[in-house]
């Protein structure tokens, strides 16, 4: 797909079907009760960046603790915070993608499924440890000592 018409909507077509259903939603329900479910769900998006992003954070020091390389933390940390964005934009398209983003399970199985692809692009692009057809350099190294360092 090309990366101008998608902007283009981004921009302006996803914010206009983001109005039209609160203005759909409002004539459903009533205008205080959708003003209300739109400060509710900002709201929530900040208590649960807290309340996630602080859960992760602490798992994050307990993989670091251990020796490993924390990548499904680090990137579930961004996953949380763009739920968190989504849910203080308004809109209820926003809003559930921002609560799917927030759900533990579903979270966990996204980032495994994007680490997996992640490692798997990197090996056949020949960019990887391991990958085929990549590059080896070999050579020697020796001390200097201090006195003849220039």
């Amino acid at each position: 797909m090309r990366p101008f018409p998608l902007f283009v909507f981004l921009l302006l077509g996803f914010p206009l079907i983001e109005l039209y259903l609160l203005i759909e939603l409002g004539t459903l329900i009533g205008a205080l009760p959708t003003v209300a479910l739109v400060v509710g769900t900002a709201l929530l998006g900040a208590y649960l960046l807290r309340y996630q992003g602080l859960n992760n954070y602490r798992r994050m020091q307990q993989s670091l603790a251990r020796g490993e390389v924390p990548a499904q933390e680090m990137i579930e940390g961004v996953v949380i915070l763009l739920g968190a964005v989504l849910l203080l934009i308004p809109g209820p398209i926003t809003d559930v993608l921002g609560v799917l983003c927030l759900i533990p399970p579903l979270r966990r199985r996204i980032v495994a499924f994007w680490l997996r692809r992640l490692v798997v692009e990197v090996r056949m692009s020949g960019r990887g440890p391991g990958a085929p057809g990549g590059r080896v350099i070999e050579g020697d190294s020796r001390d200097i000592p201090h006195d003849r360092e220039s």
